[in-house]
């Protein structure tokens, strides 16, 4: 079994392969991701340096914490491993897409009497991801109405994946009990030369 630090700085021990991507309901993708044991090391991380907030002039504010703040050898590790191991499996369903790295990274926290839910919004990326980091909370589902869909039950490690842009608008609920930790992907749009 590895530290936090091991984890965290060298990326060791935190693949889950047990599943490859399959769709869950229509242009929404799930695979398995990470493993639960590094899930919990990601939280403790982001509960020892405690400095969520929202980032300034973001239209859908969340209480969120970068990976890159957290570490940008974290953040380097995990853009590396998903773009070897996770892209590859995401273009086997949309082809059309090139990977040019991730955008961000981030962990959101939602409690009652803090961030509760976010709104109704879509994202500005290429493909957006989002990652179960625990499940002893109640509430705070993440909520695609277009798609008729949630994410209650995907397990903790998991990556929920959607094009981003207009077609997958989607929200988080109410939390009613406990703290729900989510890890957000955004991968970066193509560069468009003019």
């Amino acid at each position: 079994m590895s530290s936090d630090f091991e984890q965290l700085f060298g990326y060791i021990n935190v693949v889950d392969n047990s599943n490859k991507v399959k769709k869950v309901a229509d242009e929404l993708l799930v695979m398995s991701c990470w493993t639960e044991e590094f899930c919990a090391t990601i939280i403790r991380a982001t509960q020892a340096i405690d400095s969520f907030a929202a980032t300034d002039g973001d239209p859908v504010p969340g209480n969120e914490i970068s990976l890159a703040m957290i570490s940008p050898r974290l953040f380097e590790n995990v853009q590396n491993d998903f773009g070897a191991r996770l892209w590859p499996q995401l273009q086997e369903h949309w082809p059309l897409i090139d990977y040019h790295g991730i955008q961000d990274v981030f962990v959101i926290k939602y409690e009652v009497g803090q961030q509760e839910e976010l709104r109704l919004h879509h994202d500005i990326a290429q493909v957006s991801a989002s990652i179960k980091l625990n499940n002893d909370y109640e509430g705070a589902e993440l909520e695609f109405p277009r798609q008729k869909f949630s994410n209650r039950e995907i397990p903790v490690g998991h990556m929920l994946a959607w094009p981003s842009l207009v077609t997958h608008p989607h929200l988080s609920t109410p939390i009613t009990q406990g703290i729900k930790y989510s890890a957000t992907v955004w991968f970066e749009l193509p560069i468009i030369n003019s």
